[in-house]
């Protein structure tokens, strides 16, 4: 397990590459919760989601030799975006296994980085088995999604930049998936500031890490139907060890919970945030954490919703009335 020394020189290695978010506040929102709160934005960081921070910092802390090899992963989300920019920026050849259902732009958009795509088919057990095969075949060095020690460690630097700017809190919120973030924050909160609360967030739909938690075991996540879908994977092992031991609770938010928060945040803030970030907030407003006289951090994960439905319904009314 990784200690929170490993956190503040991954925050000293990132600071040349990584966007220092802003932390947002609203009088709206801390009068509505009784709280004085504070929003981590890393909707604003590269790639519109914290996810590049793990994957830069898992790049930079290769040997040259596994540079020079390259690296690969499985993902069809936001951290397939984050491996194939950082691995543009450093010259490092990037290798993406993506299921052959996964949305064309996102794959549009992983290439336009740089990176190599390789379809696979749309479960588990083939994207591993594929990732496994180009490793052998071509000697590439794995970079998880999240069950990496040292993308863990990145994802940790989003609450040292929050603790830096705010101080002390009574409570710090963030989303939880596959518990990189969540980990890496945990790790980072409880070695600075061992009063405070580290609590996670995922859906009603999705609380395998909530099930998790109560059991001792990772409880798998069966393909849940959540909104959310960032946080539909299942916990990995060394985010669970931390999770096990260094976080205090994990609360859910329904599915119009979550929508409720998109839309606060929309409208209040003025600010795009996507439904699996928006889960600190809707756990907030929906009173499973209490708030009342507390300082309280929420770590908004990412930006990066589809707005093709909402447009498209724009251009309707536009064609309807002309």
């Amino acid at each position: 397990m990784i200690d929170l020394e490993q956190i503040r020189q991954a925050a000293a290695r990132l600071a040349p590459w990584v966007r220092r978010t802003p932390v947002l506040t609203s009088r709206t929102l801390d009068e509505r919760t009784g709280a004085a709160v504070f929003l981590k934005c890393e909707n604003f960081q590269r790639i519109g989601a914290f996810k590049f921070r793990g994957a830069m910092n898992a790049l930079l802390t290769l040997d040259d030799d596994a540079k020079r090899r390259g690296v690969v992963t499985h993902s069809s989300g936001n951290h397939a975006q984050a491996l194939a920019l950082a691995g543009k920026r450093l010259g490092v050849p990037v290798c993406i296994v993506m299921p052959r259902t996964a949305p064309a732009v996102k794959r549009q958009a992983t290439e336009g980085y740089g990176a190599e795509v390789v379809s696979c088919e749309p479960t588990l057990a083939d994207r591993e088995a594929t990732v496994s095969r180009l490793i052998a075949e071509r000697g590439y060095h794995l970079v998880h999604p999240y069950d990496d020690w040292n993308v863990i460690a990145g994802q940790g630097t989003a609450a040292w930049e929050l603790l830096d700017e705010v101080g002390p809190l009574d409570v710090v919120i963030t989303p939880v998936g596959g518990g990189g973030l969540l980990s890496g924050t945990a790790i980072t909160v409880k070695g600075r500031s061992p009063a405070t609360q580290v609590i996670g967030a995922e859906p009603e739909a999705a609380d395998d890490a909530l099930r998790s938690l109560l059991s001792g075991r990772i409880e798998p996540s069966h393909d849940p139907k959540t909104i959310a879908d960032g946080l539909r994977t299942s916990l990995g092992q060394r985010p669970f060890s931390v999770i096990r031991s260094h976080v205090d609770t994990i609360a859910t938010a329904s599915e119009s919970g979550i929508l409720d928060a998109m839309r606060f945040l929309f409208e209040r803030m003025k600010i795009v945030v996507e439904p699996s970030g928006s889960l600190p907030l809707a756990v907030l407003l929906n009173g499973r954490v209490p708030a009342e006289g507390r300082r309280i951090g929420l770590i908004l994960s990412g930006g990066n919703v589809d707005l093709e439905p909402l447009f498209a319904a724009l251009g309707s009314q536009v064609a309807s009335r002309s």
